[in-house]
């Protein structure tokens, strides 16, 4: 099956974009697309390969959603992605950052949908439509949250 693959920009430095995807994650990931749906989780991208991608309540409980394999900021991470199934079941998400213009631009490809049997297309067009939602709060997010640190030039 073929690799689900999106590709849009944002008006933000390379190294804000990483960082507001990994470090920043609670502030624009929809507490509709969690586990707890807790008003007050957060989302943890642990920063390395072999780290945990998880939320975390207010009242200690952990969720994992996933586990990094590839940990390269600012311009590329990439997880087994197992939010709402089992680790068993987990694809491949890989998402890179390039320098655009003033801006970047975000890749996301997602693969190891074969492993899914009969779930495979169901559960990727339902993931396609999850990410169509996600990507515009990320880009909002982006141009809304302030950077931790002024960009490299």
């Amino acid at each position: 099956m073929d690799p689900l693959v999106l590709e849009f920009d944002v008006a933000a430095p390379i190294d804000h974009a990483f960082d507001v995807w990994v470090a920043r994650t609670s502030l624009w990931w929809p507490r509709t697309h969690t586990i707890s749906g807790a008003d007050d989780l957060v989302v943890v991208f642990e920063p390395f390969a072999g780290g945990r991608v998880y939320e975390r309540s207010s009242d200690g409980t952990e969720h994992d959603w996933g586990e990094i394999f590839v940990w390269q900021p600012p311009r590329r991470i990439a997880y087994w992605w197992h939010l709402f199934f089992d680790r068993s079941e987990a694809t491949e998400v890989d998402v890179s950052f390039a320098p655009a213009g003033s801006g970047t631009k975000v890749r996301i490809e997602q693969t190891g949908w074969e492993r899914l049997g009969d779930q495979a297309g169901p559960r990727r067009d339902n993931t396609q439509r999850a990410w169509s939602s996600i990507i515009g709060r990320f880009q909002e997010s982006v141009e809304d949250i302030r950077p931790t640190s002024p960009p490299n030039s």
